[in-house]
């Protein structure tokens, strides 16, 4: 059982060992791409101790553990030298790092320097001919870029010491190159050309051949520009023409209005036959009864790529190159939970379905079986008593990490101090009656995408994914504290606003607000799926609290209290 409810971080505990300077991050020979700023974390061993980095004075905590927002070193003396000093006892550090070329300005004087990394495009692309395309170099900031081609040159605008241009694709199909001068000196930098994507091949996503299994998990994301958030979740073996390229990812065209971005490792090329591109077919669907709730069925000529979006109490399924021709749905006498299934025809190439449902859904799950697509909709669950809402229900608690993970200052592992967290928040559960599923019971790694996959094949109430928050280099630690609560799906809005809630009272943390994003844990469609950030690991106060019995039960009661409140919602 945890700590009586009680908010705040309890004292941090001092020792007074021997002077051991220790910094956990970053990392001895760390590559920092940050031009002024950045944080370090570690401990000296001793919490009587002084501390100087690079001449700063730093805090020590009574534990010896320290966090330090600074300058970053000049690029003459890349490192951090730390000092320490108890009594007569003093203790030095020195902690290298490194620099990309960018991460500083480039000198303005001596010999003419680029940063031939920062070459834009320096591999191959793919784009129409009028498509802009970004061309840059870092260079210094007293000199002059021109770019040159067979037809022309164009001089590169600067900003500080980053030049760049944009020009149409048609301009780059040839061997063309930038050229970089400051006074007698200067440098040719050649650039990667770009293709015409009507040289592309028709892809099949995920696989060309393996049949697609109902029950897989397996999905191809879709973007709308590469690196950005996933929006279109796309079943393997559709086809589809590729239209761009850029490193790492194709463009594909879902229909004559749509291109969405997918990675390059998910398009398989296909024989260029136009056959393989024609229009999906739409027949007369149904609507049959499901243990969970009710399938959409909707029989197909072959696997659409699709888009599911929630509006209230109606879901909107779009089906993209698809042509509809039936004329009626066929319902169950007993079903009441999907009431009515509309289709349009909203171009020559897009099929809209509006499922129009009893109450909103509690998830959806998408599969491709026997020629259908079925949308597989889930109610929620039935709540017999509001004092014991918990009760009867499947809750996947998931200890986030490993692999990957944050680190506190006195070396506490992010996956270990959530594991504890997870652990009682387990014990908890039983104790209301839940069936409880762990991602996850040891410090062996459990792979990111297998957790959510456990939870669905669980058919799981609630998927919870604790974790620890920290900073990416860059940003300031010292104005980080806090609670911060995700979700992705609308289905799981009100499970991560009462979970932030619960986590709020109990740990009693500045609110930094609960948010959409698109994580792998709050990802999974079937049930609502939140990731709590309770507190951020990488600060001296919290991670000492998270090293007690009494900080973690806290943690785990706010996300019980949640589950609760949100369960409770749902009863008669």
């Amino acid at each position: 059982m945890p700590a009586e409810r009680r908010p705040a971080f309890p004292p941090i505990p001092r020792v007074s060992g021997p002077l051991a300077v220790k910094v956990i991050y970053p990392s001895a020979k760390a590559l920092l791409s940050v031009r002024d700023s950045n944080f370090l974390l570690g401990s000296v061993g001793n919490g009587d101790a002084t501390l100087t980095i690079n001449g700063n004075p730093v805090r020590v905590e009574p534990n010896g553990a320290f966090v330090a927002w600074l300058p970053v070193p000049p690029r003459e003396t890349p490192r951090y030298d730390l000092v320490a000093i108890v009594g007569t006892d003093t203790q030095r550090l020195a902690h290298p790092i490194r620099y990309t070329a960018s991460s500083g300005p480039l000198p303005l004087e001596g010999a003419l320097l680029i940063d031939p990394k920062t070459v834009l495009p320096a591999s191959r692309l793919a784009f129409r001919d009028d498509e802009a395309i970004r061309v840059a170099v870092v260079a210094p900031a007293n000199a002059s870029v021109v770019w040159r081609s067979p037809v022309g040159v164009r001089l590169l605008a600067a900003n500080g010491d980053s030049w760049s241009v944009s020009l149409p694709a048609r301009l780059l199909r040839a061997e063309t190159e930038l050229v970089v001068t400051r006074g007698a000196d200067s440098v040719r930098l050649p650039l990667a050309r770009v293709i015409d994507p009507d040289s592309l091949p028709i892809v099949s996503l995920g696989d060309s051949v393996m049949p697609v299994v109902p029950d897989s998990d397996r999905v191809i994301h879709g973007r709308l520009s590469p690196g950005e958030t996933y929006k279109w979740f796309l079943l393997p073996r559709t086809r589809l023409r590729a239209t761009g390229q850029v490193p790492g990812y194709t463009r594909v065209r879902l229909d004559q209005a749509l291109e969405v971005w997918i990675a390059s490792s998910d398009a398989v090329p296909l024989p260029d036959d136009p056959m393989t591109l024609t229009r999906a077919v739409a027949t007369s669907g149904r609507v049959r009864a499901s243990p969970f709730g009710a399938d959409v069925v909707i029989p197909l000529s072959r696997p659409p790529a699709y888009q599911v979006e929630e509006r209230g109490s109606d879901i909107i399924l779009t089906l993209y190159n698809t042509e509809g021709i039936g004329d009626r749905t066929r319902y169950p006498g007993t079903e009441q939970f999907v009431r009515t299934v509309e289709w349009t025809q909203e171009a020559s190439d897009r099929v809209v379905y509006t499922i129009r449902l009893a109450r909103p859904a509690f998830g959806y799950h998408v599969i491709w079986d026997r020629n259908a697509l079925v949308l597989r909709v889930r109610r929620p669950p039935a709540i017999a008593n509001a004092a014991r809402p918990l009760n009867g229900l499947r809750i996947v608690v998931d200890p986030g990490h490993p692999p990957a993970g944050a680190t506190g200052p006195t070396g506490l592992y992010e996956g270990d101090a959530v594991l504890e967290v997870g652990r009682i928040l387990h014990d908890l559960l039983v104790e209301r009656g839940a069936n409880v599923l762990m991602t996850r019971t040891t410090r062996d790694t459990v792979p990111l995408g297998a957790r959510p996959i456990m939870a669905r094949r669980a058919n799981a109430d609630a998927l919870v994914s604790i974790h620890l928050n920290a900073l990416p280099d860059g940003a300031n630690p010292l104005i980080a504290q806090g609670t911060e609560t995700y979700f992705f799906h609308p289905h799981a809005e009100a499970l991560a606003r009462a979970i932030h809630v619960g986590m709020l009272r109990t740990m009693g943390l500045p609110d930094r607000g609960t948010f959409t994003r698109d994580l792998a844990l709050a990802r999974q469609p079937w049930m609502p799926s939140i990731l709590a950030e309770g507190a951020y690991i990488i600060l001296p106060d919290a991670e000492a609290a998270l090293r007690t019995r009494e900080f973690q039960g806290q943690y785990a009661l706010g996300l019980l209290e949640g589950l609760e409140t949100y369960f409770r919602s749902l009863a008669p």
